[in-house]
């Protein structure tokens, strides 16, 4: 009986689990009474990513370190590195309404990026994962 309620139980938590939403709010640092809405990236598949790259003006961005992005790298990609990016996206991003495609190796490194940039103001954030994934192009 106790082994049919721990497995219940169980799969009760991955049902949760699993039906999380993929947008990651960003505190503002705002209450919540003040503020008007609450600010997000979302993740995206790769064949989503590629339709925008390919129909849509938008900026990819490549959170990786230099030598990570010489051995391959998206086409177009801008790099600015993770550890870097708080400090030169508002120089090197100027618009904060701009599309941003954000990546890195296998996608960890994306979503902290992608959160970095939404704290930052950014409006228009999709994080699409890891460079070890990506099934199209990429140029070496």
């Amino acid at each position: 009986m106790k082994k049919s309620i721990v497995i219940i139980f169980t799969l009760f938590l991955v049902f949760l689990i699993g039906c999380q939403n993929t947008a990651t709010p960003i505190n503002s640092g705002e209450s919540p009474a003040n503020s008007q809405a609450t600010a997000t990236y979302t993740s995206i598949s790769q064949k989503e990513a590629k339709e925008k790259i390919d129909n849509e003006d938008v900026i990819i961005l490549d959170v990786r370190e230099q030598s990570e992005f010489d051995e391959g790298h998206l086409p177009n990609a801008l790099l600015i590195p993770l550890g870097t990016l708080q400090k030169n996206a508002e120089s090197m991003l100027p618009d904060k309404n701009a599309q941003i495609l954000v990546y890195c190796r296998s996608g960890n490194r994306s979503k902290q990026g992608s959160e970095i940039l939404v704290g930052l103001g950014y409006t228009n954030i999709y994080e699409i994962g890891g460079i070890n994934t990506w099934p199209y192009e990429i140029v070496k």
